[in-house]
């Protein structure tokens, strides 16, 4: 399996080359990975920023434990989750599933019904924890999509969520940031490309039941 090489090839970049840039080619590749990304009947229940504005940068480095990678990377990129989930959201997805498979909208109440009321009845705290967990698969694929064209990359939860929503004014959007990612070449100086993968061993991490 090519993926499986890829993802030996890939590492949690410590360090970026600032002068090296992803072509616009490569970018809309990894949008579209993201894109057919997995999620909770399909909602796509989060937004992704893809921050080059170096300003923005410098001002999401402080809320993100002073990090490099936020302003050396070719691109910051922010999984945004939804942290509320209504009717309008569902039936917004339902008129897309509609348009796209040519479909009769009113033949999908059935399912719109369904979906509402097991969506809609969640606690605040709840949806924010579905949503932001839907995020994660999104996250996945831009990795092996990144793996796959030889773009290092480098998931993140060692941020503050709260400075990047009031930075990014996601508050006000219904929006939160869940996870972030820096996408584009290590620098030659990275040390940690060296290291040897450490995993657990399958008897250890796999149980068969």
């Amino acid at each position: 399996m090519q993926l499986l090489k890829n993802l030996e090839w890939r590492y949690a970049t410590k360090k970026f080359d600032s002068e090296k840039k992803i072509s616009e080619s490569d970018l809309e590749k990894i949008k579209k990975a993201i894109s057919l990304s997995a999620s909770s009947y399909g909602l796509q229940a989060y937004k992704v920023l893809i921050i080059e504005d170096l300003e923005i940068r410098k001002r999401l480095q402080p809320k993100s434990w002073g990090q490099s990678q936020i302003v050396d990377a070719s691109q910051l990129i922010v999984f945004c989750n939804y942290t509320k989930v209504d009717e309008h959201v569902i039936d917004d997805y339902l008129k897309l599933k509609a348009g796209i498979q040519e479909l009769n909208f009113d033949d999908l109440k059935g399912y719109g019904d369904f979906m509402k009321s097991k969506v809609t009845t969640l606690s605040d705290e709840t949806t924010k924890a579905w949503t932001a967990k839907q995020t994660y698969i999104g996250l996945g694929n831009l990795l092996a999509a990144c793996a796959e064209l030889q773009i290092d990359a480098c998931p993140m939860e060692g941020f503050e969520p709260e400075g990047y929503d009031e930075i990014l004014g996601l508050s006000e959007k219904g929006l939160s940031a869940a996870v972030i990612a820096t996408i584009g070449y290590r620098s030659e100086e990275d040390a940690t490309q060296h290291n040897k993968k450490v995993r657990k061993p399958f008897s250890k991490l796999f149980e068969t039941i």
